[in-house]
């Protein structure tokens, strides 16, 4: 059989490659899929594209969500031939074998399976919400609104934050983040940022602020206008250095805690309050997509196939504004 797989061969270079496979031999714990569709994450893969993250060795294959079906499975796998599953820490592959533990099963057949591959990238957002452990009628405000920002807006309406503030850029970013539950939107580059955001919360400032950006002066922004006793997570990955920071009279004083919120920083198998494993968030999404309580389908802006990969991510490496969610269907052409 052949496996087509998307490989990022030089900085700012990706080709589709073809190779034959075998059918696998399976732990007790894999699992043998075929691949339905990707959703890109245009901030990691950006930076592991042009050498920023990972090392600057190639050939590397990325990519971390996607929706598969299951040709075969080991023995104590729990998931059985048919049954569609979505996929944390795949790649961009036709073909995948992956361990049980990385496995969530979709239980609603009628959810697209473009739809479903958001709950991956969507949890990442969750964390860096629910880390703060939010309390109903607390405010908030995200950094950030790429997919991971968009699903923090969402799922803190959903939870009973106000007001929940947005800030980004990018104008188009703002709108869908208001579409999806802000109160108000704005700038980073505004002067007014801080003051405002002041207004809009009795003078005191965001009980909560979600750091998404991976800008790595973001923080110094977000302890502006976070209120005393609040909670900063950082949930996107600064990789350099951030800037100098006054501790003693944004951090300490104040009393503001400032929460490390990687999507690896999470239990493999015992949540606790505030902290559930990636496959509990996971499930969590599919079953808010399902109730229409999210609507992922909301935020795809390319629906690719494999081939358009080298030119679609030609725009990635060139810093396209407008790339948000990014499908690709590795249906387009069976397995023989």
């Amino acid at each position: 059989m052949k496996c087509r797989e998307i490989v990022f061969t030089a900085p700012g270079k990706a080709e589709l490659q073809e190779k034959e496979w075998n059918e696998p031999e399976l732990k007790r714990d894999e699992v043998f899929l075929e691949t339905e569709c990707t959703l890109i994450s245009p901030g990691t893969e950006r930076a592991c594209l042009l050498g920023l993250a990972g090392g600057n060795s190639f050939p590397k294959r990325l990519g971390y969500s996607a929706v598969a079906r299951v040709r075969n499975a080991g023995q104590e796998s729990g998931f059985h031939p048919g049954e569609r599953v979505a996929v944390y820490h795949s790649s961009h592959s036709s073909l995948l074998v992956k361990k049980a533990e990385d496995l969530v099963k979709i239980e609603d057949d009628s959810l697209p399976s473009e739809s479903a591959v958001f709950c991956i990238i969507g949890s990442m957002g969750l964390q860096g919400m629910r880390r703060a452990r939010p309390e109903f009628g607390e405010s908030m405000a995200v950094l950030g609104l790429g997919l991971l920002g968009l699903f923090a807006i969402r799922c803190a309406a959903l939870s009973g934050l106000v007001p929940l503030i947005g800030i980004d850029f990018n104008e188009k970013r703002r709108k869908l983040a208001e579409e999806f539950g802000a109160d108000a939107t704005f700038s980073p580059d505004d002067p007014e940022l801080a003051a405002t955001i002041k207004r809009l919360t009795n003078g005191s400032g965001v009980d909560i602020a979600v750091e998404v950006t991976g800008n790595p002066d973001a923080l110094n922004t977000a302890l502006d206008f976070t209120a005393p006793y609040g909670r900063v997570t950082l949930t996107g990955c600064s990789r350099t250095p951030t800037r100098e920071i006054d501790f003693y009279s944004k951090v300490h004083k104040p009393g503001i805690s400032i929460i490390g919120a990687h999507n690896m920083a999470r239990p493999h198998h015992d949540a606790r309050p505030g902290c559930w494993t990636m496959r509990e968030d996971m499930a969590l999404l599919l079953r808010l997509f399902s109730a229409g309580r999210i609507r992922p389908e909301r935020l795809i802006r390319d629906r690719l196939r494999p081939e358009e990969a080298p030119r679609f991510f030609e725009r990635l490496a060139n810093g396209d504004p407008e790339i948000l969610g990014a499908v690709f269907d590795w249906e387009s052409r069976k397995l023989s």
